[in-house]
């Protein structure tokens, strides 16, 4: 009678393993194989906006360069075309002054930007940080490329030598300041060209 007890208790034993066994089961060599292809051909793309990913002024009375050498690498969400986030850091390219969003050719500005950064690690060398952590950088692709030097290349950006020293100048294309008119009116420091402008399209916006 004892003998026959034992043998029930080890047959229960053995059945619950089996049962707890099956809960746990491992994916099948399918589902692996799909995991790993998955996580192995994934393509590279540009970083969801955050709701901290629009793009504020970097406040250049605050900033301050940085105590040592500092370099942050990763994808880039783009803001617009001299404005990243890259690792949850807004990131303003060094030297050159781009088309706002709501500025004559500031979408091409833009989207120029994603297709250079699409797919691409960014590395950006900290110059400067303003009290609210907006940064400037010179951002780098991987094959070293400087991408303001790119954007100014491709006529969609403008040297600033108040920040640049006229660094990229020379890369500027012939018709660039004329094409953005409103960003060489800001580094001259005639705002009011802003103003009538953004008061132009407000009162466009009010009529549609």
């Amino acid at each position: 009678m004892f003998e026959a007890l034992l043998i029930a208790a080890a047959f229960t034993a053995l059945v619950a393993t089996i049962i707890h066994k099956k809960g746990q089961q491992r994916p099948s060599r399918k589902q692996r194989r799909i995991h790993r292809i998955t996580q192995e051909h994934t393509p590279a793309r540009l970083l969801e906006p955050s709701p901290e990913s629009h793009a504020r002024p970097f406040e250049a009375d605050s900033a301050e360069a940085p105590s040592s050498s500092r370099v942050i690498k990763g994808p880039a969400y783009v803001i617009d075309g001299d404005s990243l986030v890259i690792n949850k850091t807004q990131v303003r390219l060094h030297g050159i002054d781009a088309p706002e969003i709501n500025h004559p050719y500031g979408k091409k500005a833009k989207w120029a930007m994603v297709t250079l950064c699409k797919g691409q690690t960014i590395s950006a060398e900290i110059l400067a940080e303003d009290d609210h952590g907006r940064t400037v950088a010179r951002c780098r692709l991987a094959d070293g490329r400087d991408l303001s030097a790119e954007l100014v290349k491709l006529g969609l950006a403008i040297d600033w030598p108040k920040f640049s020293g006229g660094e990229y100048r020379a890369l500027e294309v012939d018709d660039a300041r004329r094409k953005m008119w409103l960003a060489d009116a800001r580094q001259k420091g005639r705002m009011y060209v802003w103003k009538r402008f953004e008061a132009r399209q407000a009162a466009q916006k009010g009529e549609t």
